[in-house]
C-alpha cells in the first residue's frame, strides 16, 4: 500500500514538472476568461482557417499513425513492457505529442467564435489528460504498448478532423457520419480496455490505464446517448 502511494506521489511530482503542465495549467485558465472575451467581443467566422486547420490536423494524424505503425508493430511489440530508444519509437511519440498541442487550437477557435457551449467537461478532460498522458510517455514510458493506444487514438483522429474540415468547408451540408464518428471513438475506447485489461492481467500494466479508458467510455457513452439515442427516442415520442 505504501509503495503504492510512492509512486503515485512520484508520477504527479514528474506530471508537474512536464513541459506541458504549465500549458496545461493555462489553457484551463482559459476556460472561464473565455467568458470574458465573449462579453466583449463579437464572434469570428474563421472558416476559411477551420478548414486549413482541421485537413492539416487529419493528414497529421495519419502521420502519426503510420509512423507509430512503423515503431511499434512490424516487430509484435504489443505488449513490451520496456523502455525503447529505437528512433522510429522517439519520431513516432513526438510527433503525437506535436498533434496534441496543436489540438488545443479546437477550443481556442471555439472561443473566438463564441462556441462556449461545445466546450463541455468531456471537451476539456479529454485535451488537457491526453496532452499530459503523452508527455509523461514520451519523457518516461516510451514503450511498445502505449504505441497501441497511441495509435488507435491517431487513426480515429484522422476521420474526426476529416470530418470537421468538411463540416467547416460546407456548413449548410455537414457529413452525414458524425453518429459513425462517435461509434469509431467509443469502439476505441472498448479495444483500448480490452489491450489495458489483458496487459494488467499478464504482463504488469498499471490499472490507471483501465481506470482511464473506463472514464472516457462513460464520458463519450454518456455524448452518445444524449446526441443521438435520446433525441431518437424524442423523435419516436412526439
Amino acid at each position: 500500500m505504501v509503495s503504492r502511494a510512492v509512486k503515485y506521489l512520484n508520477f504527479s511530482k514528474a506530471v508537474i514538472q512536464l513541459p506541458s503542465f504549465p500549458v496545461a495549467l493555462v489553457y484551463l485558465i482559459l476556460i472561464p476568461a473565455s467568458l470574458l472575451w465573449k462579453r466583449h467581443t463579437s464572434p469570428l467566422g474563421l472558416q476559411k482557417v477551420l478548414v486549413a486547420y482541421n485537413f492539416i490536423c487529419s493528414v497529421l494524424s495519419l502521420y502519426s499513425f503510420g509512423v507509430i505503425v512503423k515503431a511499434y508493430y512490424q516487430g509484435g511489440l504489443l505488449y513490451t513492457f520496456a523502455m525503447v530508444h529505437d528512433a522510429d519509437v522517439k519520431h513516432a511519440f513526438v510527433v503525437y505529442v506535436f498533434t496534441k498541442y496543436l489540438e488545443l487550437l479546437d477550443t481556442v477557435f471555439m472561443i473566438l467564435r463564441h462556441r462556449q457551449r461545445q466546450i463541455t467537461f468531456l471537451h476539456v478532460y479529454h485535451h488537457t489528460s491526453i496532452l499530459l498522458l503523452s508527455d509523461y510517455a514520451l519523457r518516461f514510458t516510451p514503450w511498445p504498448a502505449i504505441g497501441v493506444m497511441l495509435g488507435m487514438n491517431s487513426f480515429v483522429h484522422v476521420f474526426l478532423y476529416l470530418y470537421y474540415g468538411q463540416s467547416a468547408l460546407q456548413p449548410a451540408q455537414r457529413p452525414q457520419w458524425k453518429q459513425r464518428m462517435t461509434q469509431l471513438q467509443l469502439f476505441q475506447f472498448v479495444v483500448g480496455l480490452i489491450h489495458a485489461w489483458f496487459g494488467y492481467l499478464h504482463h504488469g500494466f498499471c490499472i490507471f490505464a483501465i481506470f482511464y479508458d473506463m472514464s472516457m467510455m462513460a464520458l463519450f457513452g454518456n455524448f452518445y446517448y444524449h446526441a443521438f439515442v435520446k433525441v431518437k427516442l424524442n423523435k419516436k415520442n412526439e
